[in-house]
């Protein structure tokens, strides 16, 4: 099933549950009349730190789409400030957000998000900034629809499993705080983030104080492939984990696929898949076992629907990891969850482990590590317009006559 045909009646294998919509009709044309772009900072209510670098707050771009109806839809470009995960930087997405993306929307008709994400997709690469218009068009065409977002992408499940995604902290001990309170917490699945000289005696230590609890490490493509950091890894696979994230560099998926033939623990992608086209060589190379879809790395929804459709088709578990993102793109990761091949726990964590008030007027709660999927129209929660002004540190808004 194609993502243009989602929202036509499709139930992705799975009977609805009780009390979902019917499925929405495609619908008529749609212009965009006008682009809101924010800048929005919020502070972490804990630095965390990766293999490349630390923060203890965040900036992302809000985007807002209004059509010529009225109907309104809210998206996010959860890029990160510098650029370590990806070339993209919240500087570069504003730019290409302003000056290509929103004038490309304001002269698209489209019917379905897809078409809209085809006419976005002439930007090469940006993927976090076509993200947020993307989520933004699924939002609005969803809510017009008057049906929730999870359905619209084919989605049938009320709730959704979460992980939680824990960064490298000062001593071993901290860790083991850490991961003793979210386990507590009801999480289903802790991630830990590793690079090279903070790995096997860590991990090891969290294995031995939680020898139950699914535990995966991500390493953010931070080990080369050579003799020393092979052998981290292959002492990394004697610990019982679900999987190994992102070892090495992007693209180097020849070095994961070798990775994969030494080690029963499956390796993850992450970095490696922007595309779709990037999942089909590595799933030829066998480059790993597991996919991490990104909301952001591949550009949107309409891309991460169909990298699940495609790893749905060979068997390949998937699972929604995360940005940090603000309510707003949380909520959209929530949705895709939703979709049958998320079989494992997504990064989806409740709000309140990352920030002390959210951009929405609910926070995104978890209990007893599940996520309750919306059956309101859209996205399901809305934004906290007064928080969002008080946060706002440059706003933009386009119209018609800025898309010629």
């Amino acid at each position: 099933m194609s993502v243009a045909q989602r929202g036509e009646g499709a139930d992705h294998g799975r009977a609805p549950s009780p009390g979902w919509l019917p499925a929405p009709a495609a619908g008529g044309v749609r212009r965009i009349g006008t682009v809101e772009l924010r800048r929005v900072r919020l502070p972490l209510v804990r630095r965390f730190r990766t293999s490349s670098h630390a923060k203890a707050e965040l900036e992302h771009i809000l985007v807002v789409l209004t059509d010529t109806d009225g109907a309104v839809g809210w998206g996010e470009i959860a890029s990160p400030s510098g650029p370590f995960y990806s070339a993209e930087t919240v500087e570069s997405c504003w730019a290409v957000a302003r000056d290509h993306l929103a004038p490309l929307a304001l002269r698209t008709d489209w019917k379905h998000p897809a078409e809209l994400a085809a006419a976005l997709g002439k930007v090469r690469g940006n993927a976090f900034a076509r993200a947020g218009f993307d989520i933004a068009a699924w939002a609005l065409w969803s809510a017009a629809a008057g049906v929730p977002l999870a359905y619209a992408l084919g989605g049938r499940r009320d709730h959704v499993e979460a992980g939680v995604s824990l960064g490298i902290e000062p001593t071993v001990d901290d860790l083991l705080a850490q991961v003793g309170l979210r386990v507590e917490e009801g999480y289903r699945r802790v991630k830990l983030k590793i690079a090279p000289g903070w790995d096997v005696e860590p991990v090891r230590a969290v294995r031995a104080a939680h020898p139950d609890v699914p535990l995966h490490v991500d390493a953010n493509g931070a080990y080369e492939d050579i003799p020393a950091h092979r052998a981290v890894l292959e002492q990394l696979d004697e610990l019982g984990l679900l999987m190994i994230e992102q070892p090495f560099a992007p693209r180097a998926l020849v070095a994961h696929a070798a990775l994969q033939e030494r080690i029963a623990t499956p390796v993850c992608l992450d970095e490696s898949v922007e595309e779709v086209d990037d999942l089909v060589t590595a799933l030829r190379l066998g480059a790993g076992r597991i996919l991490n879809i990104k909301v952001s790395r591949m550009g949107g929804l309409t891309h991460a629907v169909r990298a699940h459709d495609l790893a749905y088709e060979h068997g390949v578990p998937v699972w929604c990891g995360g940005m940090h993102e603000f309510g707003i793109g949380r909520a959209a990761n929530v949705a895709l969850s939703a979709l049958a091949g998320f079989t494992l726990p997504s990064d989806v964590s409740g709000s309140d482990r990352y920030y002390a008030r959210d951009v929405t007027t609910r926070p995104i709660a978890s209990a007893e590590g599940l996520v309750e999927v919306p059956t309101a129209p859209g996205l399901g929660w809305e934004a906290d317009l007064p928080y969002v002004e008080q946060r706002t540190t440059d706003r933009l808004v386009l119209g018609a006559g800025d898309g010629a």
